[in-house]
């Protein structure tokens, strides 16, 4: 009898920590664990809503692999920074199957947060202790595809693949790039990605959401970035198009474009950047492609943070900018590089009084740029993140 009820106790504890490496936690444990992450993922996988993931170090999805993450899973990455900082990096050729729910969303965020599965399940979104300011806590979420990119020519000609920003050039699951805009790196849907942008190195953070090289074949719908050091979300290439996004109290860009990203993002709020609302730069090598931000509300500044440029551009963007609404604006903000050929602006709002429109436009004030009040996102679909609960979103 002692050695059956050992043998039990055994047991239960070698499915308490089965290994991430294609084992998964057993759905209908009722134990519910911390599990923490160390080794890459290899092979097909699932994350449980019942066990909190504790990223050890820079987990890689690797090619050929699947992570799939039920909805109300809470994932946190231990503190770090440099080679050691905590990052969940889908490689070319693996794909996250991340889809949580309106009512069960995904929470990436750090050890120091308190949240819980039950907390997420029972309807609470926010962090319990840390303040939606605190950054630079851990890393963050990179997803790499084969989508065409635009960097700088290397020595021998135009490159088709280049080392993503916030991981270092030992690792070569960071390379992203390749011919393939309709690759596919898998569905992100309803995930809330918080306190992160660790740094690596001198002015070289991990962003909140990082796509590099991602194809259209990729589905991105309803993401929340909340208090990261570095930019909300930036794009390198690729064509993956984003759907309901909001980006709160970034450390630096809300949104960010880099190396000729071919997709489109459809109905956003940015709230207080502390850099850029948008920073978008053009191709850097022969490959060119544009882009599209619409149906967008911009929250330019609060008591506490005054974002720097509404719209930064380069000579060469290539970027359509349509029905935009930006408000809580102060002296000082502006769209700026208006005369960028590859640059066109319809229906932008500026929440200001008509009188003062062209201290809000560096150069003369466009033909689809217009002083207003009203909205242009549909807030509405906003309800599910911790920026709504917080009542910042306008």
């Amino acid at each position: 009898m002692t050695n059956i009820f050992k043998f039990g106790a055994i047991a239960l504890a070698a499915v308490a920590v089965a290994s991430c490496g294609g084992e998964p936690i057993d759905p209908i444990d009722p134990i519910k664990t911390n599990k923490v992450i160390t080794s890459n993922i290899t092979s097909n996988t699932t994350w449980y809503a019942d066990t909190v993931y504790q990223l050890g170090g820079r987990i890689t999805v690797a090619s050929g692999a699947t992570l799939t993450i039920q909805p109300g899973t809470v994932i946190k990455g231990e503190a770090g920074t440099g080679s050691n900082a905590t990052a969940l990096l889908v490689a070319r050729g693996g794909k996250l199957m991340a889809e949580g729910t309106a009512s069960l969303p995904i929470i990436f965020t750090s050890v120091a947060d308190e949240i819980t599965p039950e907390l997420v399940a029972a309807g609470n979104f926010a962090s319990p202790n840390l303040d939606p300011t605190v950054n630079g806590l851990w890393g963050g979420l990179i997803v790499l595809g084969n989508g065409q990119i635009s960097p700088k020519p290397g020595t021998a000609g135009e490159l088709l693949e280049v080392q993503i920003e916030g991981i270092p050039t030992s690792d070569p699951n960071g390379l992203y790039g390749g011919n393939d805009n309709t690759d596919n790196s898998g569905v992100i849907k309803f995930v809330s990605v918080r306190h992160g942008g660790a740094n690596i190195g001198s002015g070289n953070e991990i962003n909140g959401i990082t796509f590099g090289g991602v194809g259209s074949g990729t589905v991105v719908e309803n993401i929340e970035i909340v208090a990261n050091q570095d930019d909300g979300v930036e794009w390198f290439g690729g064509a993956v198009n984003a759907t309901n996004v909001v980006v709160w109290n970034s450390g630096d860009d809300g949104l960010d474009t880099d190396q000729s990203w071919a997709g489109t993002c459809d109905n956003f709020a940015v709230i207080t950047a502390a850099g850029h609302a948008f920073e978008l730069d053009g191709p850097e090598g022969a490959y060119s492609a544009g882009h599209i931000f619409k149906n967008g509300n911009v929250v330019a500044s609060n008591d506490d943070v005054a974002t720097q440029d509404l719209i930064n551009t380069d000579a060469n963007s290539i970027v359509d900018m349509m029905d935009i609404y930006f408000t809580d604006v102060v002296a000082g903000q502006k769209i700026n590089r208006v005369t960028a050929a590859g640059v066109t602006y319809t229906g932008i709002v500026i929440n200001v009084p008509a009188d003062s429109l062209a201290n809000h436009v560096n150069g003369a004030v466009p033909a689809g740029v217009t002083a207003g009040a009203t909205g242009k996102a549909n807030i509405s679909v906003f309800g599910w993140t911790w920026a709504n609960a917080a009542n910042v979103i306008k």
